[in-house]
């Protein structure tokens, strides 16, 4: 008897569930609340007005450049971006900067029951492009990514358009590596490389480093979990064998044999889950990005467009659908666990577990990563650094004259032991000479 999950957080579930992307329908959240024009009082410089101020008229030219995030200098006109480890966003040229402004929003749990009454089966992929706009130049474009860089000017483009039917971002884990730290970060990685090609250490840099924000989707649950099982008991009986006596003849020996009686076991466990974590994006190779944790989730803060300012973010690609299997899936690794606990003894075997998962809730969160590629001897090598963490994940070569060096020292190293066993086992059965003779 299994139920849809509601999983658990911090804030309050939102019964109708999450709101789609700002600029959505009347039934979506209010858009993105617009902050000061100006920076603080004592910041060096201003930039202009940051964040999209809700649904336009994408006929409208005017009102729809007015909608769109700027991205430029109040001082030089020059590009800004989010500035990793702050909470400002930063010139590029004069290094004028400007804190993003609190909206005092908290992050919220959804009700994964609301969502899936309200959107049924809805796929991402029956959803279109959004419509991003350049904060400098103005060109628009089609694509499936919430943020990027302006193919003419550099600048940062964001969204305007939203099609109906997604999940907004509910949290923002900031960069906190910058681009020069990624790079520290990188020329460790290859530093420590064993078995790599000598060469690779003169590999200084990489190439194309670009700061990303992947999706992932976070699931909380309270969960029952009804087991049925078996608790295994150990004994041990005496038994006798015949072995060698190391004289050519033979003995025979007692020993203990250990052996399992099993009992019939049931039970209740219960447990809450909180921020299973799921990748919500299949565009990077999900076996690297498994490794790129543990994530910082204490970090994450409420989503706001300015924290996407000056880097590319994904949609995500993975429904909620999907992700809630693969959390669950999670979710029970542990409860079987519990559940072996709870049954005790010395082994035990769990043959069904009936969950029932309640108060499901979940969340949309963007999380931080460098992506890269360096050259070496004429192909290109990926890899990623975790911007909160620095931890790189990544292809690298393999010098197959180390490893062949290591298995033949491997060989050596072996034969002279077996060849030392051999002598020792060869003075030890030596015979002994008789009193009065000469050996």
């Amino acid at each position: 008897m299994s139920t849809d999950p509601t999983p658990t957080g911090q804030q309050p579930a939102d019964p109708a569930g999450p709101p789609p992307l700002p600029g959505g329908t009347a039934a979506g959240p209010p858009p993105l609340p617009e902050p000061p024009a100006t920076s603080p009082s004592g910041a060096v410089g201003a930039v202009g007005p940051v964040g999209p101020v809700g649904p336009v008229d994408a006929s409208d030219p005017v009102a729809l450049r007015a909608a769109t995030l700027s991205a430029t200098c109040g001082s030089c006109g020059a590009q800004v971006a989010f500035a990793p480890g702050t909470t400002s966003l930063r010139c590029g040229s004069c290094g004028a900067q400007t804190a993003i402004a609190a909206t005092g929003a908290t992050i919220r749990e959804h009700s994964y029951d609301a969502w899936r009454a309200h959107n049924g089966d809805t796929t991402v992929a029956s959803i279109g492009a959004h419509v991003l706009q350049c904060g400098g130049c103005g060109a628009r474009t089609e694509t499936v990514d919430l943020a990027g860089r302006c193919q003419f000017c550099s600048g940062a483009l964001v969204v305007v358009e939203h099609p109906e039917g997604l999940v907004a971002p509910e949290a923002v884990i900031p960069f906190h590596v910058d681009e020069s730290g990624a790079q520290r970060a990188f020329g460790e990685w290859v530093g420590s490389r064993r078995f790599a090609p000598g060469a690779l250490k003169e590999v200084g840099s990489t190439h194309g480093l670009q700061g990303t924000y992947v999706p992932h989707w976070t699931f909380d649950a309270q969960t029952v979990t009804d087991y049925t099982g078996q608790r295994g008991e150990h004994y041990y009986v005496t038994r006798t064998r015949t072995v060698s006596d190391g004289k050519g003849g033979t003995r025979t020996e007692t020993y203990q044999e250990r052996r399992t009686r099993w009992h019939p076991a049931s039970g209740r466990v219960s447990r809450g889950f909180d921020d299973v974590l799921v990748v919500a994006s299949e565009r990077l190779e999900p076996g690297k990005l498994a490794k790129m944790g543990p994530w910082t989730l204490a970090d994450a803060r409420p989503f706001q467009q300015e924290y996407l300012t000056g880097y590319s973010a994904l949609r995500y690609d993975v429904d909620p659908q999907e992700g809630a299997k693969e959390a669950r899936g999670q979710m029970r690794e542990v409860i079987e666990d519990d559940c072996r606990r709870d049954i005790g003894g010395d082994e035990q075997r769990v043959s069904d577990m009936d969950v029932t998962y309640a108060q499901a809730t979940f969340k949309l969160l963007l999380m931080p990563l460098w992506l890269a590629s360096y050259l070496y001897r004429g192909t290109t090598y990926q890899v990623m650094v975790n911007a909160t963490t620095g931890e790189v994940v990544g292809d690298r070569p393999w010098s197959v004259p180390k490893i062949l060096a290591a298995v033949l020292v491997a060989l050596l190293l072996v034969g002279a032991v077996v060849a030392a066993l051999v002598l020792t086992g060869d003075s030890s059965t030596a015979p002994t000479p008789a009193p009065g003779t000469r050996p």
